[in-house]
């Protein structure tokens, strides 16, 4: 067959490869992108955008037993898993095929199919129909990330689930035990936990969302005991012993093991990067621990081959990989783009209660060895969050006391995941205290708890 050139192929349809695609095809380029599975890639189809469909249907179940709060009258609540599952798939569903119009729309050639890269500037993609050879002096490898499988405590579908298993769960877990207690394992604790599922979540590190500030870590952790789960940091699950309807944990903690029994266990344990089979030690691209090293700007040293998204550097997160396939994309049309600042990139946890981050936490601005500045402000100060039934959470903020600059923002508490947003721009235009303090807020609003904690970093706060 005949070979097809391109000015860039990109390997992998996730968040990351399909937006470079398109911001390449804006751009002039002729582009190709390839595609083992489906469009939209993990965040789409098995991550991002599925679990917060069934979120959302725990957080309105949630709201339903609380109606008499509100003056109303909710009787007999109850859920259809099958239901909610099917609404996730459907959600799923809609935003991929979305994916492949854009496709269309900006006449990206797409290949259904395996890739691998045999020699710089090709790429050989094995299709249902055979082998087709692809060429292009710049190669974008986005292929994303699976989940990371423990020795002993690998998914079985039935018993142990993986991500996947959960979001296609096919039954109520009673007794619930989560490994691991970063975004994924909170996410599905809280959703199993607020349906009624009886939820333990272990967590290796000495506390849970271990990449978040220690306060909101704190603040999470009693938020979710208040809501029965039960939370065990500084342990690890040492074995699975799988029975036909059950499976008997061995729990360490404290040089001491406990055996427990539990319906069902989701393993959250961290990613692998997706690595194999691309041809990359041949080519001379660097992996290490899983992931291809790379430099600010993507590139892989192997000229012409960049890596973006989950299979490169953390965080491993979906709008940290969209922007580095823009950057890729305007680098390979000869434009002079940023480089896409780790430390600028907001983590967003939608669990209940919400945790929302950017920038350093206290402790990290601390070692950095910044003087710093801390404000805090509860929602129990803020009007919106007392009538909306939302009075549990809290804002920090972290400035360097000598420079006034926004070091980092962390929030937990009602859509503080949207809030975030507004502390990344101030940190994208270097916004320092002076300018937050004579921002407008509109009232009544939680955003207005922001104004407020730059102001308590600075002994004006007023509603506290």
């Amino acid at each position: 067959m005949a070979e097809k050139s391109f000015d860039m192929i990109v390997i992998g349809a996730g968040p990351g490869g399909y937006v470079a695609a398109i911001r390449g095809a804006q751009l002039g380029l002729k582009v190709a992108i390839v595609e083992r599975e489906h469009m939209g890639g993990i965040c789409l189809n098995w991550g991002c955008i599925p679990t917060k469909a069934m979120l959302r249907s725990a957080e309105v179940f949630h709201l339903m037993h609380r109606a008499k709060e509100f003056g109303l009258k909710a009787e007999k609540i109850d859920f259809d898993l099958k239901a909610v599952i099917e609404r996730s798939r459907k959600v799923a569903g809609q935003l991929s095929s979305g994916v492949s119009h854009l496709m269309k729309k900006n006449k990206i050639t797409v290949v259904m199919g395996e890739a691998s890269v045999p020699a710089k500037g090709k790429v050989t993609v094995k299709t249902d129909k055979g082998t087709e050879e692809l060429a292009a002096k710049h190669i974008v490898l986005a292929t994303g990330a699976r989940a990371r499988d423990l020795p002993g405590l690998e998914a079985d579908g039935d018993r142990v689930w993986s991500y996947k298993d959960a979001l296609r769960a096919e039954r109520m877990p009673k007794k619930l035990l989560v490994i691991g207690s970063g975004a994924i394992g909170i996410e599905f604790a809280s959703f199993f936990n607020t349906l009624g599922a009886e939820t333990t979540v272990v967590e290796v590190m000495d506390r849970i969302l271990p990449v978040e500030d220690g306060e909101i870590s704190a603040f999470a952790h009693k938020q979710f005991e208040k809501q029965g789960m039960t939370i065990k940091p500084k342990a690890s699950v040492k074995q699975l012993d799988r029975g036909k309807d059950k499976v008997t944990a061995h729990i360490e903690a404290g040089g001491k093991t406990d055996k427990q029994d539990f319906d069902t266990v989701i393993s959250a344990v961290g990613i692998v990067g997706n690595t194999e089979g691309l041809g990359l030690e041949a080519l001379g691209v660097t992996v290490e621990k899983s992931h291809v090293v790379t430099d600010e700007y993507c590139r892989t040293g192997v000229e012409g081959v960049y890596a973006i998204g989950d299979l490169a550097a953390a965080p491993w997160l979906a709008h940290k990989a969209s922007h580095e396939g823009v950057m890729v994309a305007e680098m390979v049309a000869g434009k002079h783009p940023h480089p896409v600042r780790p430390e600028s990139i907001p983590g967003c946890t939608y669990s209940h209660p919400q945790i929302a981050s950017v920038g350093l936490t206290e402790a990290q601005a601390k070692e950095a060895g910044h003087k710093v500045n801390v404000g805090r402000f509860p929602f129990v100060g803020n009007g919106k969050a007392i009538a909306m039934g939302e009075s549990e959470g809290m804002i920090k903020t972290v400035f360097d006391a000598d420079t006034g600059e926004l070091l980092g923002a962390h929030m937990v508490g009602a859509e503080v995941t949207e809030l975030i947003q507004g502390y990344v721009v101030g940190r994208t235009l270097e916004t320092t205290e002076a300018e937050l303090m004579e921002t407008v807020f509109p009232h009544p609003t939680l955003s207005e708890m922001m104004h407020e904690s730059v102001l308590d970093a600075y002994g004006r706060v007023v509603h506290y």
